[in-house]
């Protein structure tokens, strides 16, 4: 058996996603509007505009964009026609107010999915999942932090 060497650093989380899109302005909205992100800058000339989700970021990636275009096809339209690049993501909040959170997405006119005991990086805890405008998978996490 050989010996196991471990890594000179220690991982400590999430430091960012990227997401090609079809839409940057409405998938912006949704982001910032819906869920809180804000913006964080933007790199026009190469197609990336960086959001901050608490201690991360989401960048998007315009299809447009130079970016975009080294990534080949994009997402489709529908999930029916599969192209997803991502299939989830999650986001930890606090508080987790089950009716209070679907109030707020249903007044954006969005779906959620069932409340359920899942595990994450703090363990298991409360959690839905949602579709962003072009069909990313977003899981919402209770904080275990508090």
């Amino acid at each position: 058996m050989s010996e196991i060497v471990q890594p000179p650093f220690a991982l400590k989380g999430l430091d960012h996603l990227v997401l090609r899109v079809r839409d940057l302005e409405r998938i912006k909205a949704f982001y910032c509007d819906v869920l809180g992100c804000s913006l964080e800058r933007e790199q026009g000339e190469i197609g990336l505009t960086q959001l901050r989700a608490g201690r991360s970021l989401i960048d998007l990636v315009n299809l447009d964009g130079k970016l975009g275009r080294v990534g080949g096809a994009g997402p489709a339209a529908s999930l029916d026609a599969g192209g997803r690049n991502v299939d989830h993501f999650c986001l930890v909040i606090s508080p987790f107010d089950e009716k209070a959170i679907r109030a707020h997405l249903a007044s954006h006119g969005i779906e959620t999915g069932e409340v359920g005991p899942r595990y994450g990086a703090e363990g298991e805890g409360a959690s839905l999942y949602l579709d962003d405008p072009e069909g990313n998978t977003i899981e919402l996490k209770a904080s275990l932090a508090g």
